[in-house]
């Protein structure tokens, strides 16, 4: 064998056999590294350990067998022969005829493979794996549980195994080093990270498996979490944050609302108001269910900010939403004597110079903008409050960013799609969080109902009878037009309905009008002077007309989970009944099918999140492109909460006691090494 002094970060090359060809095709399989293939985890195990007596073997699944050949022949391009033992005998099929060139009568072969019943009712082995037995050597296709890699045409199982294993001989004793603190590996009963990575390829039962799986889960969540925490004591130690106390202002606005908070609104603005009280800035999650209130909570917020003389900043994805936020929070703030702006990118430029103007000289307390707040020439007199919108629709840059504008505000994320628990746990482990899981008194629940195509007739007698009871509707298309190839388009859909309903007033709305025509059509709308609005998912966020009771998804297994979900939270705002319907043809996109089912079945956001999280897993419902998130190997956020929870609480506990890692420097290596940059993390080398 040849040994080269290599890292984790070592070239796959460094395995003998891997040259520039076998390393493009590991690379299908993102293995880069030394360290991709150590950890390449197999996606399923083929349990061989007990061979069974051929009169025992049944119909249907992989099975294994030694026996003793009795017969072979060829017949037309293949190889048929029949094995025997002392219990009875079987017969197996190669589809080539090469075999009889080099198997014999009298010969011992150990089988694995799938076993059918031919024309003739009769059991075979159909194509399966073989090995000719040696009295003096166990065979290596049997009698252990194999592992069963993800491949690709270029690679069989066979050369798979043969790299790993040579990986495995050649470098776990050297490069899988123990980080984890002896504590804790001692405190668990954990075996050694080098037995559990040989456990994950090579399991000697199940027992043991499983607990080299636990250990590496538990690893992979404990360096994230250390991270984290390390990431934010450090934060901590060098940023200090103006402190905003509520006052007069905040007391007039809580005292001079119309209706009842929820409990959990009232919790939420306590959590903020006691976090903003402190020189430590803020870094706080909002989420709530579509329709909860969170546009409330973040106004309380920004009065507080206004009683200690600081501006806020709020900013939103689109300029629908940051319209809807300012014509919503100038109602309230004007009798308060507070003077809001609104900055978005279609401003023309003498109104741009005046907002810009009374920004930079405090004349403006509150600014609601979109991604128009990150250009250089906004100045702000006094940031002290930053609210982001649907957090997780800008990059971690663009709201940094925005928070440099200030010296060091507080900032308040908030979200309407409901984040799962682990979730919150790995992917926004360094915010506090606070939870709007109530809605407001009065709210009724949504019915939800599939139509597939032979019920889409009904559609018209349904639209008219919420228009007859001065209620509204939305109908929303996938696509804008024609060119997008498919039926279900905007255009298209507004047309038919215009032809097939001209009692009924019709506009329609999507990204290519202007932003006049949209707020326009907006204003029309919201103003119930048109019935049914015919849109795309440009209306999915922030858009709160109360009398819509009705809404009509069309193509709907198109679209995600989370996004029919916010959807549907554009009606049920109002006292009337409200119904979400969902059109689809599972015939064309089947794999819709599950989500539709959910959507019907589940009205609670928080369990379709967990759903959401099981059907696209985490990196695709939050767009997460961060550092240790999409890097799990063997950590699963949907099944492994309890070992997510318990790596928190450690890594806690390690870090209250030695925050700076002092007594565990191959733990603070390793840190280093998976999070990448040092400085971002607030620790030295």
């Amino acid at each position: 064998m040849r040994r080269i002094n290599a890292r984790l970060s070592s070239p796959v090359t460094v395995i003998e056999g891997v040259g520039p060809k076998k390393a493009a095709a590991l690379s299908k399989l993102d293995v880069h590294t030394l360290e991709d293939l150590l950890f390449l985890i197999p996606r399923r195990y083929e349990d061989r350990r007990h061979p069974k007596p051929l009169c025992e073997i049944e119909e249907g699944e992989n099975q294994c067998a030694v026996a003793m050949i009795t017969d072979i022949y060829t017949n037309n391009g293949r190889t048929e022969a029949v094995l025997s033992d002392d219990s009875g005998s079987i017969r197996v099929v190669w589809f080539t005829d090469k075999m009889s060139t080099f198997l014999r009568e009298g010969m011992r072969l150990a089988l694995y493979g799938n076993v059918e019943w031919n024309y003739h009712h009769v059991l075979n082995f159909v194509h399966p794996e073989f090995e000719i037995m040696r009295y003096s050597k166990p065979p290596s296709i049997i009698g252990k549980i194999f592992a069963i890699y993800p491949g690709t045409a270029e690679l069989t199982q066979r050369i798979i195994k043969k790299f790993v294993d040579t990986a495995l001989d050649e470098y776990a004793d050297n490069l899988l080093y123990e980080f984890l603190p002896e504590r804790i590996t001692k405190k668990f009963g954990m075996m050694t990270r080098k037995d559990a990575v040989l456990q994950i390829h090579h399991p000697l039962n199940e027992k043991m498996f499983i607990r080299a799986r636990n250990r590496l889960a538990f690893e992979e969540f404990f360096v994230l979490q250390s991270g984290i925490i390390m990431r934010r004591k450090e934060a901590a130690r060098h940023t200090h944050a103006r402190v905003l106390r509520a006052g007069h202002t905040y007391e007039s606005f809580m005292k001079n609302l119309s209706f009842e908070i929820t409990g959990a609104q009232d919790n939420a603005i306590h959590e903020i108001l006691s976090d903003i009280e402190k020189d430590v800035p803020m870094n706080r999650l909002l989420q709530g269910d579509v329709g909860s209130g969170k546009t409330l909570v973040a106004a309380a917020a920004i009065t507080a900010a206004c009683d200690s003389f600081s501006q806020s900043a709020f900013m939103a994805p689109t300029e629908i939403l940051a319209q809807q936020h300012y014509i919503k929070l100038r109602r309230n703030f004007e009798s308060l004597g507070l003077n809001t702006v609104l900055l978005t990118g279609s401003l023309k430029a003498r109104e741009r110079r005046k907002i810009l103007s009374d920004i930079e000289d405090g004349t403006a307390d509150i600014i609601i903008g979109t991604h128009a707040l990150f250009s250089e020439d906004v100045k702000f007199h006094s940031l002290s409050l930053v609210i982001i919108d649907e957090q997780h629709r800008f990059g971690v840059m663009q709201r940094g960013r925005l928070t440099s504008k200030g010296e060091s505000p507080h900032v308040l994320a908030m979200t309407a799609t409901p984040i799962p628990r682990t979730l919150i746990m790995s992917v926004y482990g360094g915010l506090d969080v606070s939870v709007l899981n109530e809605l407001p008194k009065g709210r009724r629940k949504i019915k939800t109902l599939s139509f597939m195509p032979g019920e889409f007739k009904k559609l018209p007698v349904i639209i008219r009878e919420h228009v007859k009871r001065h209620e509204q509707v939305y109908w929303v298309c996938p696509f804008i037009d024609e060119n997008d190839s498919t039926p279900a388009t905007v255009n298209d859909t507004y047309e038919k309905l215009k032809s097939d309903m001209p009692d009924i007033r019709i506009a329609m709305m999507h990204g290519r009008l202007s932003i006049e025509e949209k707020t326009r059509v907006m204003n029309e709308f919201s103003e119930g002077m048109i019935d049914l609005l015919v849109s795309t998912t440009i209306i999915e966020v922030g858009v709160d007309v109360p009398n819509a009771s009705l809404m009509i998804i069309q193509d709907a297994e198109r679209f995600g989970l989370a996004q029919l979900h916010q959807l549907r939270g554009r009606i049920g705002r109002g006292t009337a009944e409200s119904t979400c319907i969902l059109l689809e043809d599972r015939n064309t996109f089947i794999e819709g099918g599950e989500r539709i089912e959910s959507m019907v079945n589940i009205s609670d956001g928080f369990e379709l999140a967990e759903q959401d999280l099981i059907q696209r897993g985490p990196g695709e419902i939050c767009g997460i492109r961060q550092h240790g998130v999409n890097e799990f190997r063997v950590a699963d956020l949907v099944r492994d909460e309890k070992i997510l929870t318990l790596a928190r609480e450690e890594a806690q506990t390690l870090l209250n006691d030695d925050s700076e890692l002092k007594s565990e420097p191959f733990l603070k290596r390793e840190i280093i090494r998976r999070l990448g940059n040092v400085l971002e993390l607030g620790v030295t080398a």
